[in-house]
């Protein structure tokens, strides 16, 4: 297999999926002062939304107030990710979604990652999806349990659909971050797009502790493939059902899959086809949301498509196309250009 080419994505999508008050334009030496003060106020700011979204009893505001919960230092036990994170996944509407984002919930430092309970759970309240597979597949591969990891991937070959609960997430963030509206201490004079603009860096930024499958563990499983009939089958049934995922990076394995596994000639051009269009979307995409810190009408849309949920891609594809920017990339155009 020629390389993890998909691995690229993952530097590309940094873009709109910053730290949540550390994702700031760089500054001068003489503007430290203010910058630090913004972010001591930012993080101020933070606090105050978890206080106000953590009294709620549904799921999506407790997933919205754990997510911003996590990055912050100190916090009260109450308000705390853990608390927070698991609240919500006793909530009588709670899915799926909490339980992903309760797999962040462990001790990196023990060994403990990713949480047991919430990865038990996601296998029984959905086994039909991939990621929860391949996530226990890394776990697998990194607890060298080779034939466990084997039969996850054969699992994730099988199911219906990939979906890391990422457009959830982005949900419950952008349904929240407008409860309170930012102090104008947080407002920097450089990002004219102002409070949406802010909203739009504490989503896609806080969205970026989603936990994430180890797509290279199943990658470097299938890198041996040509010579296993049984496992070439499994990771191109894989293959399929990454290219329909929820995320560019899913995607753009998928299609890495069928491009280097496929017996036809014209199915490996069509991968590698799709897969340079899917380039261009992301790095389109990252354009387009660096806009929202200056260009109030792309914020205010980009946080409206949150709300409205999906995954990233539909997400991705739907603020492109109504853009007017084009799905497919121009004949001549280049990565990078």
């Amino acid at each position: 297999m020629r390389g993890l080419r998909y691995v690229w994505l993952a530097c590309a999508l940094t873009t709109m999926a910053a730290p949540a008050w550390a994702a700031r334009h760089p500054k001068p030496a003489t503007n430290h002062k203010a910058d630090v003060a913004r972010d001591k106020a930012l993080a101020g700011f933070q606090r105050d939304l978890v206080s106000v979204l953590a009294p709620r009893a549904d799921a999506l505001p407790l997933l919205g107030a754990a997510l911003l919960a996590r990055p912050l230092p100190n916090q009260p036990k109450y308000n705390s990710f853990h608390a927070l994170i698991e609240r919500a996944a006793q909530a009588q509407d709670a899915g799926p979604a909490t339980d992903w984002v309760r797999l962040a919930d462990c001790d990196a430092k023990a060994d403990a990652c990713p949480n047991r309970e919430a990865l038990s759970a996601l296998q029984a309240k959905a086994p039909d999806n991939a990621a929860v597979w391949l996530l226990k597949l890394g776990d697998d591969q990194r607890q060298l349990h080779d034939d466990a990891a084997r039969q996850d991937l054969a699992r994730a070959a099988g199911a219906k659909l990939y979906d890391d609960y990422a457009g959830i997430s982005l949900k419950a963030l952008a349904s929240t971050v407008a409860v309170l509206p930012p102090p104008a201490t947080t407002l920097d004079p450089n990002d004219t797009a102002g409070a949406a603009g802010l909203q739009v860096m504490m989503v896609f930024g806080s969205a970026r502790a989603q936990p994430q499958p180890n797509l290279p563990a199943a990658a470097k499983l299938c890198e041996g493939a040509a010579d296993d009939a049984a496992l070439k089958a499994d990771c191109l049934k894989l293959g399929k059902v990454l290219e329909w995922g929820s995320s560019p990076l899913a995607r753009s394995l998928g299609l890495h899959l069928r491009e280097t596994l496929a017996d036809d000639a014209a199915q490996q051009e069509d991968a590698r086809q799709a897969r340079h269009n899917l380039v261009w979307q992301v790095q389109n995409f990252a354009a387009l949301s660096a806009r929202a810190q200056t260009d109030p009408a792309v914020a205010q849309h980009l946080l409206t498509l949150a709300r409205n949920g999906g995954s990233e891609m539909s997400l991705m594809l739907a603020a492109l196309r109504n853009a007017g920017i084009a799905a497919e990339a121009p004949a001549d155009w280049k990565p990078g250009s």
